[in-house]
């Protein structure tokens, strides 16, 4: 009885865990073309040299292999501040996709290097200009966001890089509704972000940074469900003490990389 449970349960698991293979083997591999068409982006003479010294610490591939990216997709970047993605996205997505980007006019949470420089396939990016719907929140810096809507439906994938932290909770609540709002069933969020020690208050040095579990905990009530988390933008030197824009820390902050499912 026990030899005949032990082999149903060992059956089980080996199914599972066949499954678990499976899943992360197609998140883990672009499709050819768009690595094709990624990696010509990258090498693009266009992107200036400051884009290009982050490459090695960004690790666009593999971050974009996470999320899951194929070039036939509808994706909204939010808040793209500089546009370090945008410039990589919108020439893999031009073709046969379409990249949507959202957030305020300011330069730190909008368009500034999107408006402010050409790069490949930008007249087929759509922007959402969403300022109307930014205020000032209580601390300096920090942003509150009313109740909004990205104008897109079906999206197949959300992103957000180092941004959440720029939005007080109520905003941060309001930009994950709106987000679900905006993909198809099955559709994918993908948010990358400095990291604080997990339940520590905040404070004027690390309030650019946010506890991985408290933004897993917001996305989930605000109806995703959690996939999975990538180790590739962990830093074992960075202490998680000081202001992610200190000389000894920027550009080398430790960021966790989350991966949400709309159900």
């Amino acid at each position: 009885m026990h030899t005949l449970r032990f082999r149903k349960n060992l059956n089980a698991f080996a199914v599972a865990f066949a499954a678990l293979l499976a899943t992360f083997s197609a998140r883990a591999d672009l499709p050819e073309a768009t690595a094709k068409a990624l990696d010509k982006a990258i090498a693009s003479e266009a992107r200036p040299e400051a884009d290009r010294s982050r490459d090695r610490n960004r690790m666009p591939v593999k971050t974009l292999e996470f999320f899951g990216l194929k070039g036939n997709m509808k994706v909204i970047e939010i808040f793209p501040g500089g546009g370090w993605y945008t410039k990589l996205l919108a020439p893999v997505l031009a073709d046969d996709g379409q990249l949507i980007v959202a957030g305020g006019l300011g330069k730190a949470l909008g368009f500034g290097g999107i408006l402010d420089n050409e790069f490949p396939a930008r007249d087929s990016v759509k922007i959402v200009d969403i300022s109307d719907k930014l205020s000032a929140g209580e601390r300096f810096g920090q942003l509150n966001m009313a109740p909004t809507s990205f104008g897109v439906r079906n999206a197949d994938l959300v992103l957000t890089f180092r941004n959440m932290h720029n939005l007080n909770a109520a905003g941060r609540a309001q930009m994950l509704k709106a987000s679900l709002k905006s993909l198809k069933k099955g559709g994918r969020l993908g948010i990358i972000d400095h990291t604080r020690r997990h339940m520590q208050d905040e404070t004027n040095e690390n309030w650019r940074r946010l506890d991985p579990v408290l933004v897993i905990k917001e996305a989930t009530a605000a109806g995703f469900r959690f996939v999975d988390y990538a180790n590739l933008h962990y830093r074992f030197d960075d202490e998680l003490r000081y202001e992610v824009g200190r000389k000894s820390v920027r550009g080398n902050s430790d960021r966790f990389t989350l991966l949400f499912v709309k159900p």
